[in-house]
């Protein structure tokens, strides 16, 4: 991890650094001070690239960063913090956006669990429509826009109440060939991350992926308990306990509305966050929970079937074996 900035520290002789107020595995995020706009306080993201990268490649890295934060800056939503700015200096680069005060759902979460409650249905479901709207705004850019790491602690409530979708660190541009690149490499958040994602850039995920995610991230605030990881729910189906029976309170209809989202295939999930949201609070009601994982019992029956199946059991196999790999070091 890249050795963080220091409190003090001046940055393109604007922005003051105050305090870390999160990190990751490629930089920090910074709260800092806009010494150009008095009063005014902005989040820096730090993105440090590998540095074992061949020049060539690292030099491509820097440029995509450029080409997507020039994307990002064009974003204008309510539920979106504003991308102000972004630069290169000392090997890093950074984007500059909105600082949101305020706890993250996560907290909020945490909060009502240590007082033996849980957060209302009625509010969770007002929360969520307001995360449809942001997520509908970026899928429906020209390309879509993919925010792919959709979990509790990147869901941030202003003092007045609204909710900002916070963190760009994982978007995903599709581009028209259907080809994609990510602005800063990762995978999400393993509980909320949808079995397709598991292969990093090479997976293929699309709007249905932020959907996964967005049930998953209902699934926990609903009941206080992290969803199973999508790798499990694959080998062991019956382990995705039905959120009622975590939480009495919560209506069948929602219920329905996570599990539908919550599908391994893609295919069965709702197909736009439209639909999902009238799922949650409209006329769409799905009637049964996701079919299972039907797991085939031989090559030919992975070959013989259609091609996003067919990726999900290979995502699946190489994800099993790199944690096997990994556990006989």
């Amino acid at each position: 991890m890249p050795t963080p900035l220091k409190t003090g520290e001046i940055l393109r002789s604007r922005y003051r650094i105050c305090r870390i107020i999160g990190q990751g595995g490629m930089g920090s995020i910074y709260l800092a001070d806009d010494l150009r706009l008095e009063g005014r306080q902005c989040a820096v993201k730090e993105v440090e690239h590998d540095r074992s990268l061949p020049g060539d490649l690292l030099k491509e890295a820097k440029e995509q960063f450029q080409r997507e934060a020039v994307v990002l800056a064009r974003l204008d939503h309510p539920n979106l913090p504003k991308v102000s700015d972004y630069f290169s200096t000392t090997g890093r680069d950074y984007l500059v956006m909105d600082y949101v005060p305020g706890k993250d759902l996560r907290t909020k979460m945490m909060e009502a669990r240590q007082h033996n409650t849980f957060l209302s249905e009625d509010e969770v479901l007002i929360w969520a429509d307001q995360l449809a709207d942001a997520l509908a705004y970026l899928h429906r850019q020209e390309p879509p826009l993919i925010h792919r790491d959709i979990k509790p602690g990147n869901l941030k409530i202003t003092p007045s109440g609204l909710l900002k979708l916070v963190d760009f660190g994982l978007v995903k541009i599709l581009a028209t060939d259907e080809m994609t690149v990510t602005i800063v490499q990762g995978r999400g958040t393993a509980l909320y991350t949808p079995l397709e994602q598991y292969g990093g850039d090479s997976g293929h995920t699309d709007v249905r992926s932020d959907i996964y995610a967005f049930g998953a991230t209902l699934y926990h605030l609903l009941t206080n308990h992290p969803p199973v990881e999508a790798r499990e729910i694959f080998l062991y189906p019956d382990h995705l306990t039905p959120p009622t029976q975590l939480n009495s309170n919560i209506t069948p209809r929602t219920e329905r509305a996570i599990l539908w989202a919550m599908n391994l295939h893609p295919e069965d999930r709702p197909q736009d966050i439209q639909t999902f949201r009238q799922a949650l609070v409209g006329d769409i009601s799905p009637a049964t929970r996701p079919r299972p994982v039907t797991k085939p019992t031989s090559m030919l029956d992975v070959i013989s079937q259609p091609i996003e199946t067919t990726l999900l059991w290979v995502s699946a196999g190489l994800a099993l074996l790199s944690l096997v790999a990994t556990l006989l070091r």
